[in-house]
């Protein structure tokens, strides 16, 4: 499966806490690593942003500026891949919410 967003193959590799060290947390102000909050910004963005290509392609293949068929089924395909990873990282994090909900304290 292709990864739209980068969440496997990106700069960081698969794991992004491998080889610190033991008590750091991982934010952004350690060794320059994006937060989790900047990370699904920017995600959302490129999504946004494939979609709006998807929909131009669309537009210019119905107006007839645009002849490439291929080229419109790939941009719409890139565009369902990327919003599904979302909605799964999306559904993963109100898993993860409603685990913690029912934490006893």
């Amino acid at each position: 499966m292709a990864d739209p967003l980068g969440f496997i193959s990106g700069s960081q590799g698969v794991n992004p806490f491998v080889g610190k060290k033991p008590g750091s947390s991982g934010t952004a102000g350690d060794a320059g690593g994006a937060s989790f909050k900047d990370t699904l910004i920017d995600n959302i963005k490129r999504v946004d942003e494939l979609q709006q290509q998807a929909d131009r392609a669309m537009e210019d293949i119905a107006t007839g500026k645009r002849d490439d068929l291929e080229g419109v089924i790939l941009a719409t395909q890139q565009a369902d891949s990327a919003f599904r990873m979302l909605q799964s990282v999306r559904n993963r994090v109100m898993e993860a919410y409603d685990e913690l909900k029912q934490v006893r304290v």
